[in-house]
């Protein structure tokens, strides 16, 4: 295991280290399958792309700032312009009212179990991309507003706006999608707990290739 730090690697990738990139890969492959895994229905080619403008941009990086959030905007960025593409050519705004279900793409290989997991996927699909994006952002790497704000791209004051308005959201399509009020309760009461069952669920894979 690398005892280098994330700048580092990604200096040395810049400079023609590949495997500094293939340790950085590993490293962070993981959180940019998760970003991905709820909103498109093959995420490999967004994962790849992410981080090849990732070293592509290398000189546009901060030291000082946080490699996570460097990353993970860069994949937002690679979301935003493959949504782009599918509304068409005569749209070259941000997509904030189209869903990944109004998108037509489904989850790839996130498997929810239990039904409360089930109904949490298919409401957090159902919201505006944007909202989706800072929610599963919020829950998935915990990142607080200013680091939401430097990752999306968006003022404080919009990051707060938009992450009440997507918690109050999600909520409205858990109970219009719940058929069973237990599944409610427990989907809205514990979604710390979901959030971290997921993550065992993408991450698993991984750990059995690795067997």
């Amino acid at each position: 295991m690398s005892t280098k730090t994330d700048e580092q690697l990604l200096l040395a990738w810049r400079a023609g280290d590949r495997k500094a990139g293939g340790v950085l890969f590993e490293r962070h492959y993981p959180r940019v399958a998760m970003f991905f895994q709820n909103k498109v229905s093959e995420p490999d080619d967004l994962i790849q792309r992410t981080f090849l403008e990732c070293v592509k941009a290398a000189d546009r990086f901060r030291i000082d700032a946080s490699f996570r959030a460097y990353l993970l905007g860069i994949a937002v960025n690679v979301l935003r312009n493959h949504y782009r593409r599918l509304n068409g050519p005569r749209n070259h705004a941000p997509l904030p009212d189209a869903s990944v279900e109004d998108l037509g793409q489904t989850p790839s290989q996130v498997l929810a179990g239990r039904e409360e997991e089930r109904l949490l996927l298919a409401a957090l699909r159902r919201l505006p991309v944007e909202l989706q994006m800072v929610l599963e952002l919020y829950y998935w790497e915990r990142m607080k507003t200013h680091e939401l704000a430097e990752v999306l791209g968006w003022p404080l004051g919009t990051v707060r706006d938009r992450l009440g308005r997507a918690r109050r959201k999600l909520e409205e399509l858990l109970a219009a999608l719940s058929t069973s009020s237990a599944a409610l309760e427990s989907a809205t009461m514990r979604l710390d707990e979901w959030v971290e069952r997921l993550r065992e669920r993408i991450l698993a894979p991984d750990r059995e290739d690795d067997e």
